[in-house]
């Protein structure tokens, strides 16, 4: 049993190495690991409760209708021109972004089975609304994130 946990820690770190070699060089701020674990787990929540737009052009437009949120891009993405221009525009709109290392991840997170650049996550949905209980779980994760995003921003610059 315990040569199974080493070949299992062996086999994560050799994924993390892949994944880490095969991030964009313009992957900044990148989350960590605490940081990347919470950006998901809020994700995942965002998908359950319909506040997540998902893909380039889903983002992107909602961007520029003036929708607020956390913007979460994958590092890993080949060719990187297809999400360059998305943290220009978050910036220009003060949406806070953060990069993690893995598209795959954030698909899982987001509960599609197909890869996905970038994800939205919205503070409420676009259409109808959530339970008092709901947005106050949805809320406090989102508020959580954001702080930390903040941190990690300043301490950037």
């Amino acid at each position: 049993m315990g040569s199974d946990s080493e070949t299992d820690k062996t086999a994560q770190k050799v994924r993390e190495k892949k994944q880490m070699s095969a991030l964009a060089p313009i992957a900044k701020p990148l989350a960590g690991k605490k940081l990347s674990k919470r950006t998901l787990k809020l994700v995942r929540r965002a998908a359950e409760q319909k506040c997540l737009k998902r893909g380039v052009k889903e983002v992107v437009k909602s961007i520029r209708r003036g929708n607020k949120g956390i913007c979460v891009i994958a590092g890993n993405i080949s060719p990187i021109d297809v999400i360059t221009h998305v943290p220009v525009l978050c910036e220009e709109a003060n949406i806070p972004y953060v990069y993690v290392t893995s598209k795959e991840d954030l698909a899982n997170a987001g509960a599609t089975k197909r890869p996905t650049c970038c994800v939205l996550v919205l503070t409420k949905p676009v259409k109808g609304e959530l339970g008092q209980e709901e947005q106050e779980k949805l809320k406090g994760d989102y508020d959580q994130v954001a702080s930390d995003l903040s941190e990690l921003a300043n301490s950037m610059f």
